[in-house]
């Protein structure tokens, strides 16, 4: 019982410190409002490499950050790897209830106000923003957005409305005659009984209104309702905003041709570089999928194709192993290219000699020699494969012995 006693007491101990352990998100900042005649409070989140770089960072502001801020940060933490999203600066602001509901009827142009002349001046000047601004409003909030990304003012790029939006002559007309590209995305569910029909009133006027200035898109999450539909129309907004942003993909070979080839491939990185400042070249990720799905689709000439385009991609550390240079001879003597499938046979044996490939690489450069009608080399190799196999007990061996008793 002593004991027991011992270690339960240790055990509250550990517990009571992990319990006081916490997790913060974000700051608290104020801002003082001369529209709105009182002190407002917003939450500010910073991506983790804001301290250690100088990097300017886009901003995506949430209307509503009470409930919502921490999707946002969720959305930036988890989407980030690979080019997915842009690492972003969120800024939510508190409207809790019932001051929320006194804002978004009574005090409508004060708040569009503070939003456009103070909120959004007061996060350029404090942090290091490239003052391309994205806007999330639900509900009420969603209107606003609407009436924000068609401002004369100009200070949003982008905009998500989720369960709430209006559009009409009067606020298009005018955004429409300044020639300035911006995104707008609606969302909404047909369980939504109090919202949707404005929604569909607002997609139906774009559908009807022909404009190169405004980039839409009008999506339906059936299976949500008023209250959920927020948290999916965030992520899906962001993603059509930053539609091209993300490494390029494809779902097959056919969809890679079907698309255009390698001038889609070369046009998508030049516009992607020219919207967001970034390389207007191919990426090496892009690359690398699409020589690992030609290979894994058993596509020949598509692989034969990028290994060319994409040769330097070659050089990098990720083929900087016998498996991959393995993986890509056998390819190639699979579909009877045998100059090239001796090359990374070679290059394998010679540079990365590792005793789980050594074997089949041998015996590969065997098949490959035998390929090219030269017997004699094609026997040396088998033999030193076997030599190889024998050595670390390889359970290919009798196939290796098998395979050269064949060649006359």
């Amino acid at each position: 019982m002593y004991h027991l006693r011992i270690l339960i007491f240790f055990l509250c101990v550990t517990v009571s410190a992990v319990a006081q352990e916490s997790i913060q998100i974000g700051q608290l900042h104020t801002i003082s409002s001369k529209f709105l005649d009182e002190e407002r409070v917003i939450q500010v989140y910073l991506p983790k490499s804001y301290k250690d770089t100088d990097k300017q960072y886009p901003t995506l502001y949430i209307l509503d950050g009470q409930w919502y801020f921490f999707n946002g940060v969720a959305i930036q933490e988890s989407m980030r790897g690979e080019y997915l999203l842009p690492e972003m600066i969120v800024i939510g602001v508190l409207m809790d209830r019932p001051g929320r509901n006194q804002t978004l009827s009574k005090q409508w142009d004060e708040f569009k106000s503070f939003v456009q002349l103070e909120l959004v001046p007061h996060v350029n000047n404090n942090f290091r923003t490239t003052q391309e601004n994205i806007l999330f409003g639900w509900e009420n909030a969603g209107f606003m957005a609407c009436e924000l990304i068609l401002d004369k003012q100009g200070v949003f790029d982008g905009a998500i409305a989720s369960n709430g939006a209006y559009i009409d002559d009067e606020m298009f007309l005018p955004f429409d005659s300044l020639n300035a590209r911006r995104y707008l995305y609606l969302a909404n569910s047909t369980k939504d009984i109090y919202t949707v029909s404005y929604t569909d009133q607002a997609a139906e006027f774009l559908k009807n209104t022909k404009s190169d200035n405004l980039i839409w898109e009008y999506r339906q999450f059936n299976d949500e309702i008023h209250e959920a539909s927020a948290n999916v129309s965030l992520y899906q907004g962001l993603k059509f905003y930053y539609h091209n942003f993300s490494s390029l993909a494809f779902s097959s070979i056919d969809e890679f041709y079907s698309l255009g080839g390698i001038p889609y491939v070369e046009s998508y990185f030049k516009s992607r570089g020219e919207r967001f400042q970034l390389p207007t070249i191919v990426d090496e990720g892009t690359k690398n999928t699409l020589i690992w799905m030609a290979w894994k689709q058993d596509r020949f000439e598509a692989f034969d194709l990028f290994m060319n385009e994409f040769s330097e991609v070659l050089d990098t550390k990720r083929y900087a192993s016998a498996y991959w240079q393995n993986r890509l001879a056998q390819f190639y003597l699979k579909n009877e290219a045998f100059e090239d499938a001796k090359k990374y046979f070679e290059q394998g044996i010679t540079k990365y000699p590792e005793e789980k490939y050594l074997a089949k690489m041998y015996r590969g450069l065997g098949q490959t020699y035998l390929g090219l009608g030269q017997k004699k080399l094609a026997k040396s190799q088998y033999k030193q494969a076997i030599k190889i196999a024998k050595e670390n007990n390889d359970p290919d061996l009798e196939k290796y012995q098998a395979e050269l008793k064949t060649i006359g």
